[in-house]
């Protein structure tokens, strides 16, 4: 019987991790719209100018939510902080000058010219955020706005939004039944705006 035969852990694996734990989390500031591009140029370049040593991590901050658009339901990644990528390095003037000259960063957050690192715990946070099971609905409805129910047994009725439920989805309709208001508790997408 041949016995398992140990691997030895790789000292780079090792040397790395210990070297990730000296790198701190620092905020870049990205032209609108351009966070994944930066993110996809960065790890390109960390990898080009092997840096992989002193830059360890780049996160978009996003979530996934439900956006109702004309009836539909989609989950859409939507970022919790538009013009900003999270990076984790260990800063000095080659990585400052690597991670500063990528196209479509504008800057790194800081105090005055030097860039000041966030904390461990406010990147757990975010990442936390970023992992939550329920789904945000996107509102495109307001209270007092006039609808028009598409599905369900009052179809083709016209009601006003009452209140919004966000984190169910639902909208409470008032509609006219018999020359009465009635409140009728509905989906987002069982309505379409008027």
């Amino acid at each position: 019987m041949d016995t398992p035969v140990q691997q030895k852990p790789r000292e780079t694996d090792e040397k790395t991790q210990a070297l990730s734990d000296k790198g701190k989390w620092y905020i870049l500031h990205t032209y609108a719209g351009h966070e994944n591009k930066v993110e996809r140029s960065l790890k390109q370049r960390v990898e080009s100018m092997k840096f992989t040593d002193r830059v360890f991590d780049i996160i978009v901050p996003t979530r996934n939510t439900i956006k109702v658009s004309q009836g539909k339901k989609e989950t859409v990644k939507e970022k919790i902080f538009p013009g900003y990528v999270l990076v984790k390095m260990i800063l000095d003037d080659e990585t400052w000058i690597m991670v500063r000259s990528t196209p479509g960063v504008t800057s790194f957050i800081g105090a005055g010219n030097k860039p000041t690192p966030i904390s461990e715990k406010e990147v757990e946070a975010i990442q936390k955020f970023m992992k939550l099971e329920e789904p945000m609905y996107k509102v495109q409805f307001s209270v007092g706005e006039a609808v028009k129910i598409t599905d369900g047994p009052f179809t083709e009725f016209l009601g006003t939004i009452e209140s919004i439920d966000e984190a169910r989805g639902k909208l409470k309709i008032l509609v006219s039944i018999f020359g009465r208001e009635t409140p009728v508790e509905l989906d987002f997408l069982q309505v379409k705006k008027i």
